[in-house]
């Protein structure tokens, strides 16, 4: 599969594209519209990054009991069900007087079932284009991810200068529902693509299976650590800018876009393996000035110039897909995805710490210093681990 037009002729797809931008946008501006709440409501940078990225906390305990399902469920079913719950919990969180404590409670819930989401939806994605349009389809993926982010960003910044964050919320939460609707009505119904009940044995039997392969391994730790880092900078985007997060955040999801468009479509696949290092590296490097505290539009050119460096995990999961076996391919996409959002919500949590000791400028710097610090040392350990090549007898 080659071109853009033979993907979106391909049954399912069209549909399945639509709604899942549909639950972008739900969650963009969900997001914005509650870590704006919590910011006005406690002044705090470290609450504020925490209520936008905590669901990704929940990531690690959903992926060490739930993962199992992403290959056992019925595609259809598992994903209308995870998009009402998802506009069932961000309702809930939208009724005035709620506690913080109780609303942190709401988020890690959210977290717990979107773990689930991530193995289904991409485990469908390569029954639907199979494994070869695999790449091209996410990197469709990744694009709506990435305008739909900069809709829902700039509509949420928007909606926030003239409704309340709990209006907002709401909005999220019809968005959510429709989803599920797009879900149940543009899907056909599929059995599971592996046999056998889903369970926390077959979980963990499954997750140790993957972990074993070295190579493998060093892609999950690629495609968690450095992309979580620098997510860490973005979460303080509303505490560095509190009237313009909305605009940070739309830059982040245009650089994401070009990088994207780049790494899918336009490089070629013998140049594209080994992007993934100068991509990672990309993604970190803008950061390392915002110590100086840079103003809002040279602040928005870094974040957009370093946002390109998402193209990177195209590149990783390319390489995950080749070794992983195709029964596998949902459980392994899921743990890649739980994985990155666990290290995104904990990258959350530890640069909105910082920014409460420093300043969120110096925090993002340094959450930007790790993220390359440690694609130089999986780079490292990969060149290490690669097999010599053996030289060729040449004939006299």
């Amino acid at each position: 599969m080659r071109s853009y037009r033979e993907l979106f002729r391909t049954p399912e797809f069209t549909p399945f594209f639509l709604a899942s931008a549909t639950h972008t946008v739900g969650q963009t501006i969900g997001g914005l519209a509650l870590g704006t709440l919590v910011f006005r409501a406690t002044d705090s940078p470290l609450l504020s990054a925490v209520s936008m990225f905590g669901p990704q906390l929940a990531q690690v305990l959903g992926a060490s009991l739930l993962l199992s399902g992403a290959d056992r469920l019925r595609p259809r079913t598992a994903l209308t069900g995870i998009a009402l719950a998802f506009a069932a919990s961000t309702a809930l969180l939208a009724l005035p007087g709620l506690p913080i404590g109780a609303l942190f409670g709401v988020v890690l819930l959210q977290g717990l079932v979107a773990s689930l989401g991530g193995g289904v939806r991409w485990g469908l994605l390569t029954e639907i284009l199979s494994k070869d349009g695999y790449l091209l389809g996410r990197s469709v993926f990744n694009m709506l991810s990435g305008l739909m982010q900069i809709t829902g960003f700039a509509t949420g910044g928007a909606l926030l200068t003239f409704l309340s964050p709990r209006v907002c919320l709401l909005l999220a939460a019809a968005l959510y529902a429709t989803t599920a609707l797009g879900m149940r009505l543009g899907l056909t119904e599929r059995p599971p693509r592996a046999s056998g009940r889903p369970s926390v044995s077959a979980t963990w039997r499954t997750n140790a299976l993957l972990w074993s392969d070295r190579p493998r391994r060093l892609t999950y730790l690629g495609l968690w650590l450095p992309n979580g880092l620098v997510v860490g900078c973005e979460s303080l985007y509303v505490s560095y800018a509190p009237h313009a997060a909305g605009a940070l955040f739309a830059c982040g999801a245009l650089g994401m876009f070009a990088g994207d468009v780049t790494v899918g479509r336009l490089v070629p696949t013998a140049v594209r393996r080994r992007l993934a290092t100068p991509l990672l590296l990309l993604l970190a490097g803008p950061y390392l000035f915002f110590v100086l505290r840079p103003a809002l539009p040279l602040a928005a050119v870094a974040v957009t110039l370093a946002s390109v460096g998402f193209g990177a995990s195209l590149v990783q999961q390319e390489r995950l897909m080749a070794l992983t076996p195709d029964e596998l391919s949902g459980h392994a996409l899921g743990l890649h995805s739980s994985g990155m959002l666990t290290m995104q919500g904990v990258a959350a949590a530890l640069a909105g710490s910082v920014a409460q000791l420093t300043s969120p400028g110096t925090a993002m710097t340094l959450m930007a210093a790790a993220s390359g610090g440690v694609t130089v040392a999986l780079a490292t350990a990969a060149r290490r681990g690669a097999p010599e090549r053996v030289p060729v007898p040449q004939e006299s």
